[in-house]
């Protein structure tokens, strides 16, 4: 994929005049906020402006004798961000171990893993309003957060760019070790007694098995949402496929892995040229090298579809499409 220019700005000054020099081709569509990318697909070549917000200032200050207010800018590594808290004894991100991207777009995707989603410790987002150049800072509740969701990528998409994230973390955190394969690999390892960093290393330990770098392999992560679906639905998948995984949900719907029903319609492992799906994770789908985005969004509509016919769920993506 290739675009017109990249440009990147270091402070939130830098950004106010770059907003104000380029409103009008922003509101055009003509320049877009990429942070580190990994949770794109560029269907074709961007013939406008790329812009990457690399605001990199983590400070911390006191919330009474337990809790910690973490301040970290847009274009800090989260991978980064987790360990500083870890290594800190700041409980909250642990379980978020090893997610690719940067900070600026864990708040517009509520990116979560094992248990934990990054609304459970953000208090606050820090953004810049593209109609005026004004600072905005957003409560929790304002954020609006969902599954997978905000109000960044939905109401006002594109309207808002995030600046920096504010956190709540604990100095003495209950640890979420009952998702997943967190328990099984501490008891691997033989740690009765974990710390936060125990948690992070095992979340990375089993992400690196079952996940590809992207730095070898190109990937978005998970590319679908795990669909939520009524519960008469679940009930006669289940009495068809009486393993299925399903997690019932808050309000009467039921989750069930988008990558088991990937799995399940025969996709795990498949490969179409120069894209396909992961052999060991089949909810991420992978560029081996020489094609196009177009190619992999291609396949992933086949899948979408192919799932539909089989199962009567409509796959979403998690993944953003340009």
């Amino acid at each position: 994929m290739y675009a017109g220019a990249l440009v990147q700005l270091h402070t939130v000054a830098h950004v106010q005049t770059f907003i104000a020099q380029n409103r009008a081709q922003i509101l055009a569509g003509q320049v877009r906020v990429i942070g580190g990318g990994s949770n794109m697909l560029f269907t074709q070549d961007f013939a406008g402006t790329l812009v990457q917000l690399a605001l990199t200032e983590i400070t911390e200050e006191p919330l009474g004798n337990r809790y910690v207010s973490v301040y970290a800018g847009a274009g800090v590594v989260w991978h980064d961000l987790v360990t500083y808290t870890v290594q800190r004894g700041l409980g909250g991100l642990e379980n978020l171990a090893l997610i690719w991207g940067w900070v600026g777009a864990a708040p517009m995707q509520n990116i979560g893993a094992y248990g934990a989603e990054v609304r459970d410790t953000i208090t606050h987002v820090h953004t810049l309003e593209v109609a005026t150049g004004q600072e905005r800072i957003f409560t929790n509740e304002q954020c609006q957060f969902g599954y997978r969701a905000s109000v960044f990528k939905h109401e006002l998409a594109g309207q808002y760019w995030i600046t920096g994230v504010r956190f709540k973390l604990d100095t003495s955190p209950a640890l979420k070790m009952g998702y997943g394969d967190i328990q099984k690999t501490l008891a691997e390892w033989q740690l009765s007694q974990p710390t936060l960093a125990d948690v992070a290393r095992a979340v990375a330990a089993i992400r690196t098995a079952k996940l590809p770098n992207p730095h070898q392999v190109g990937n978005a992560g998970s590319f679908f949402k795990n669909p939520e679906v009524p519960q008469e639905l679940a009930h006669a998948l289940l009495a068809q496929h009486p393993l299925m995984p399903y997690y019932p949900q808050v309000g009467g719907l039921v989750k069930i892995p988008a990558g088991w029903l990937i799995e399940q319609a025969g996709w795990k492992g498949y490969r179409r040229g120069a894209v396909g799906v992961h052999p060991k994770q089949a909810l991420v789908l992978v560029h081996y090298g020489g094609g196009t985005g177009g190619q992999v969004w291609q396949l992933a509509q086949d899948i979408a579809a192919d799932v539909q016919v089989k199962f009567g769920i409509l796959l979403t993506p998690e993944v953003n499409v340009v």
